[in-house]
C-alpha cells in the first residue's frame, strides 16, 4: 500500500473491572437477550402456523377419504353366524330388548331412500322433486359430506324429510376395528347436528344391499350398532341408478312387484345423476297411479302413530333427535373447521399453482440474465471507462472479532490496489482493538466508539475516510490481492453511486457451510447478476461493497431503522438517482456461521431487516423518472421472489409429503425430483459462471430436504414478528477465525 500512515488519536484508557466483580452487561447484551426472550413466543407461532395449515390439511384429505380412506369391499364372504330370520326378513332390522327383529315395509308403501349424499348438485334437484310431489324421502348421508355442505342438510331436514348415518367417509365397515366404527358414526352424528341441530337413529352401511347380503364379518358390526340403539336400513328393490342404464331401466328396476310394499334406493350423490333426477318423477307419478304411498323408514315401522303420506310437515321425524349440549357444540366446531379447510386448502392450491409458475419463471429469467451479464462483462471490449488507480479507504467496523481481525488485515495488506484501513472498534471488550494496532501494518488506523452498533460504526468509518471512494466490509471476511481493484473499477462511470462484490463462503468444509457456499452461488450472486441487468439491485452485501462518500452522505449514511443497513442504503442510493452494479470478480471469503443458531439468528435479522426496508421505502413505488426504476421493477420483484414465494415455500415441501403419503406417492417424488431437477440445472451453471467446483452439488438434495426448511420458518417467523411488531438490534455471531486469505478461487 502506498497510502502514508498518520497517528491516531490515543484511545481512552480502559478501566478494568475491579477484582470479584462481575463484569455488567454491555448495552447490545443486554438488548440481544431481551431480543433473544421476545421472539420465543413468535417463534413457537411461526411453528404453530405451519402445524395449524398441516392439521387443515389433514383435515381436508379425511374429508376426501385420502387420509384415512379405505376402498376396500368385502365380498363372497360367509353367513353361516347370521340368524335365517334376518337374512330371510325384511329390509329395516333393529334391536328390541337385545334381540334381532326385521320389519317389512307395508303393502302399496314406498320407503324412497337416497345414498351418498348431499351434493350441491343433485341433492337440491331431488328436493325439488320431493317437494313438488308431496313425497319424504330417506337420506342416508355421509359425514364427510354433511360438514362440507351443512347448508343442504338443513334444508332437507326442514322439507321434513328424514336422515340416516351412512358413515363419515364411505368406508365398508366390516373391515374396520371397533374404534373406527364408533368414529364413523360419531363423526358422522356430530356433523348432522352442526348443520341441522339434529341427531338420528337410522343408519345404513356403505355398499349393503338386501339382508341376504349380511355376512359373518358384517354382522357383528350390526349387533353393535343395534345395542346402541341403531336401526339398519336395507334395501328390497335397487334402481341401479348408478350404472346409468337409462331413464326406462331406473324407473322398471325400481318397480316392486306385485303390490308389495319396498324400501328403494336411488343416489343422489356419487357420480352423474342427471339420469337419476329424470327419472325420479315418472317413478313418483307410475307408483301412485298404481296407487302407492310413500313415507319414511319412521314412518313403515310405526304402529301406533302411523306416518301420513307427504311428511312435509313440522315437526321431527320419529328417528330424529335435538342436538344439546356438547354435541350441538362440537357439531358447530367440526362444521366451522371444515368450512376452514374447504377454503384455504383449495386457495393455498391455487396459490401454489402461481407460487410455481413464478418460481419457474424466475429460474428461467435468472438463467437468461445471468448468462447475459455474464457474456456482456467479460468481452474484450467491455469497459466502465479509465481504469480507477487513486487510493480508497476500506472501512472495517469491529465488535469482538479478535478470532478474525488478523485475518482480515493481513489480507488487505496484500492489496494490489493503493488503500487506507479504518478499523472502527464498537466497543469490542475481547482486545479486538489491541490486536489491530499490534499488527503494525502500514496504512491501518483503528478508531474507538462506544458500543452503538454497526450502522453508527460504518458512519464513524465513512467520517473518518480520507478518500472519495469507502469499500466496506466486515471485520470476520478476508479480501483477495485484486479484490479492492475489480470492486472500485465501475466508479469510474460518474453514475454508479454503490458496487456489490462476490461474496464466497469461507469455511465451506462443513455440512452446514457447504450448504450456505451453493446458496450463496446460486441464490446470491445469481440473483445479483440478473438485478444488475434490471438495475435495481436490492442489497450491496456487508461482506464486500464499495460507495462514493458522496452518495452515501446524500442519503444521510448508514441508517439503523432497519435490521438490513446494507438493503436500507442501497435501495436509499437507488432512490437518490445513483446506480448500484456488481462486480463478479471482487471476491471476499466471509466466515458463514457454524451452527443453526447463529444461522437462524444471522438470516432472521436479513429476513426481517429486508422487511424493515423494503417497508421504510414502500413510497419508492411512486417515484418518478430513474430514481422510481427500483419502485417499479426492483421492489416487486424482492417482494415476490424474496418474501411472498418463500412464505408459500413450505406449503409446497407440505403438500409433496401429504402427496407422497397419503395420494400417490411416485407422481409426488417424480415431481420434486423434476423441481430439483431444476435448481440443479441452474446451480449448476451458477458454480459454472463463479469457477466453482461441482462437488459441492452433490450436497443439494441433503439442502432441499432439511437446509431450505430452515430458511422457510426464519422467513415465517420473520413475517409473525413483522406483524406482530418487534425490533432487535444488531446481533453478533460467533466466530472461529478459520477463514484464511484463499490460494486461488474455487475450492
Amino acid at each position: 500500500m502506498t497510502t502514508p500512515t498518520t497517528p491516531s488519536t490515543p484511545p481512552t484508557p480502559r478501566i478494568p473491572p475491579a477484582r470479584g466483580r462481575r463484569r455488567a452487561p454491555s448495552r447490545r447484551e443486554r438488548a440481544a437477550g431481551r431480543a433473544a426472550v421476545l421472539q420465543r413466543p413468535r417463534v413457537l407461532l411461526a411453528l404453530l402456523l405451519l402445524l395449524a395449515l398441516t392439521c387443515v390439511m389433514l383435515l381436508d384429505g379425511y374429508l376426501r377419504a385420502e387420509v384415512g380412506g379405505d376402498q376396500r369391499v368385502r365380498t363372497g364372504a360367509s353367513a353361516s353366524e347370521v340368524p335365517d330370520d334376518v337374512l330371510d326378513g325384511g329390509p329395516i332390522l333393529s334391536f328390541p330388548g337385545g334381540q334381532a327383529t326385521t320389519v317389512s315395509v307395508p303393502d302399496k308403501t314406498i320407503v324412497l331412500t337416497f345414498d351418498d349424499g348431499p351434493d350441491p348438485t343433485w341433492t337440491p334437484q331431488v328436493l325439488e322433486i320431493l317437494e313438488k310431489y308431496d313425497v319424504p324421502g330417506t337420506f342416508f348421508l355421509v359425514g364427510s359430506m354433511v360438514s362440507r355442505h351443512p347448508g343442504i342438510v338443513r334444508d332437507l331436514v326442514e322439507q321434513g324429510n328424514e336422515v340416516g348415518v351412512h358413515t363419515f367417509t364411505h368406508i365398508d365397515l366390516s373391515y374396520q376395528s371397533r374404534a373406527r366404527v364408533t368414529r364413523e358414526i360419531e363423526q358422522t352424528q356430530l356433523a348432522l347436528a352442526g348443520a341441522a341441530g339434529i341427531t338420528t337413529t337410522l343408519f345404513r352401511a356403505p355398499y349393503s344391499s338386501q339382508t341376504d347380503a349380511i355376512d359373518n364379518y358384517s354382522w357383528p358390526v350390526y349387533e353393535s350398532l343395534g345395542e346402541d340403539g341403531y336401526t339398519s336400513v336395507f334395501i328390497d328393490t335397487d334402481s341401479d341408478d348408478w350404472k346409468r342404464p337409462g331413464v326406462s331401466k331406473i324407473v322398471e328396476w325400481a318397480t316392486p312387484e306385485d303390490g308389495e310394499g319396498a324400501s328403494v334406493l336411488f343416489h343422489d350423490a356419487g357420480g352423474e345423476r342427471s339420469q337419476t333426477i329424470e327419472a325420479l318423477p315418472q317413478y313418483i307419478e307410475k307408483m301412485k297411479a298404481k296407487g302407492y304411498t310413500f313415507t319414511t323408514v319412521s314412518g313403515a315401522t310405526a304402529e301406533q302413530r302411523p306416518q301420513q303420506p307427504g311428511g312435509s310437515g313440522g315437526g321431527l321425524q320419529a328417528a330424529h333427535h335435538q342436538a344439546t349440549g356438547a354435541t350441538l357444540y362440537e357439531g358447530k366446531a367440526l362444521i366451522a373447521a371444515v368450512a376452514v379447510a374447504e377454503w384455504t386448502v383449495p386457495a393455498l392450491s391455487a396459490g401454489l399453482v402461481i407460487v410455481g409458475v413464478a418460481v419457474m419463471g424466475r429460474f428461467a429469467m435468472m438463467l437468461f440474465l445471468a448468462r447475459r451479464h455474464h457474456r456482456q462483462r467479460n468481452r474484450r471490449r467491455f469497459g466502465w471507462g479509465p481504469p480507477v488507480t487513486g487510493p480508497v479507504s476500506v472501512i472495517v467496523p469491529a465488535y469482538n472479532e479478535k478470532e478474525c481481525i488478523e485475518a482480515t488485515l493481513r489480507s488487505l495488506a496484500r492489496s494490489t490496489h493503493p488503500i487506507e484501513v479504518v478499523v472502527v472498534d464498537d466497543g469490542s471488550t475481547d482486545g479486538t482493538a489491541e490486536i489491530a494496532e499490534s499488527l503494525g501494518l502500514p496504512g491501518v488506523r483503528v478508531v474507538r466508539q462506544a458500543n452503538a452498533g454497526k450502522p453508527a460504526a460504518l458512519d464513524n468509518g465513512v467520517r473518518h475516510a480520507r478518500y472519495d471512494i469507502v469499500v466496506m466490509m466486515d471485520g470476520d471476511t478476508v479480501f483477495e490481492p485484486d479484490t479492492v481493484r475489480h470492486l472500485v473499477q465501475p466508479f469510474a462511470d460518474p453514475a454508479v453511486g454503490a458496487v456489490a462484490g462476490n461474496a464466497k463462503v469461507g469455511n465451506r468444509g462443513t455440512l452446514i457451510g457447504a450448504w450456505q457456499h451453493i446458496e450463496y452461488v446460486m441464490g446470491f450472486n445469481l440473483d445479483r447478476r440478473m438485478y444488475d441487468l434490471l438495475r435495481c439491485m436490492p442489497t450491496i452485501p456487508g461482506a464486500i461493497g464499495a460507495f462514493r462518500r458522496e452518495a452515501v452522505l446524500q442519503v444521510g449514511g448508514m441508517s439503523d431503522d432497519t435490521l438490513a443497513e446494507d438493503t436500507d442504503i442501497t435501495i436509499a442510493l437507488h432512490r437518490a438517482g445513483w446506480r448500484v452494479v456488481y462486480e463478479e470478480h471482487a471476491r471476499a471469503w466471509t466466515e458463514a456461521p457454524g451452527s443453526l443458531g447463529q444461522l437462524w439468528s444471522q438470516r432472521y435479522r436479513w429476513s426481517y431487516g429486508t422487511m424493515q426496508a423494503l417497508w421504510k421505502h414502500r413510497r419508492s413505488l411512486t417515484d418518478k423518472g430513474p430514481s422510481g426504476r427500483f419502485g417499479r421493477v426492483g421492489m416487486p420483484l424482492v417482494v415476490l421472489f424474496q418474501v411472498v414465494t418463500p412464505v408459500f415455500a413450505p406449503l409446497i415441501d407440505v403438500f409433496t409429503v401429504y402427496s407422497m403419503v397419503f395420494v400417490d406417492f411416485r407422481a409426488a417424488l417424480l415431481a420434486w425430483l423434476a423441481v430439483l431437477a431444476v435448481q440443479l440445472v441452474c446451480a449448476a451453471y451458477a458454480f459454472r459462471l463463479d469457477g466453482e467446483k461441482y462437488r459441492y452439488l452433490l450436497m443439494m438434495p441433503l439442502q432441499q430436504l432439511a437446509y431450505r426448511q430452515m430458511m422457510y420458518l426464519v422467513l415465517i417467523h420473520s413475517c409473525v414478528t413483522a406483524l406482530t411488531g418487534g425490533r432487535l438490534r444488531w446481533q453478533k455471531l460467533k466466530r472461529t477465525g478459520e477463514v484464511g486469505t484463499p490460494a486461488g478461487t474455487g475450492g
